[in-house]
């Protein structure tokens, strides 16, 4: 009679340890989808200001036609990128295009003057922080899920309960890993 109140206590006990491991390895899931949406609730937001800005750039350097066209063409790649990495690259495209515009917009005195522009500037600076906070976010709830998915003895049972591990949210190369310049 002890030996089967021993199978049934060990039964018990391998059955918390599974819950207990399946309930981390959900929890660790919904955070990293949880962070990836705080991503792109500030993508979104710095892709909805970007065609003001360039209406107002617009404004001052009308003759500029091609740096307009390309950041206009950068967000939308941006906007219909899925995945982190496919979002890290298109970003970093939007960002070099934003770049220039920038660029374009240190020949203009008046342009820099104006206020709405400055308004513009100062949310796209605040955008890039929060970008910059969410991803960073991310990429430890990524590290945390995928530690948990890769080390024993979850790994035995993470991919039996279809947890795979996730790609970090990254910057391209070196020099896409510099900030946009938006003070004047």
């Amino acid at each position: 009679m002890t030996a089967v109140w021993i199978i049934i206590g060990l039964i018990v006990l391998l059955a918390l340890v599974l819950i207990g491991i399946y309930n981390r390895l959900v929890t660790l899931k919904n955070r990293t989808n949880e962070s990836w949406s705080d991503i792109d609730v500030q993508l979104k937001r710095r892709y909805d200001l970007i065609p003001n800005l360039v209406e107002t750039v617009k404004g001052y350097a009308a003759h500029e036609r091609q740096a307009f066209e390309n950041v206009t063409r950068a967000r939308a790649a941006a906007l219909s990128a899925q995945g982190p990495q496919a979002k890290g690259e298109a970003d970093n495209v939007l960002t070099g295009a934003l770049k220039s515009l920038f660029a374009i917009a240190e020949a203009y005195p008046e342009l820099k003057a104006n206020q709405n522009f400055a308004k513009l500037q100062d949310e796209l600076a605040d955008t890039e922080n929060k970008v910059q906070a969410a991803r960073r976010f991310y990429n430890a709830n990524v590290r945390d899920l995928n530690t948990a998915i890769q080390t024993f003895p979850t790994n035995l049972l993470a991919r039996g309960f279809g947890f795979t591990s996730r790609e970090f949210f990254e910057v391209g190369t070196e020099t896409e890993k510099q900030p946009v310049a938006v003070k004047f």
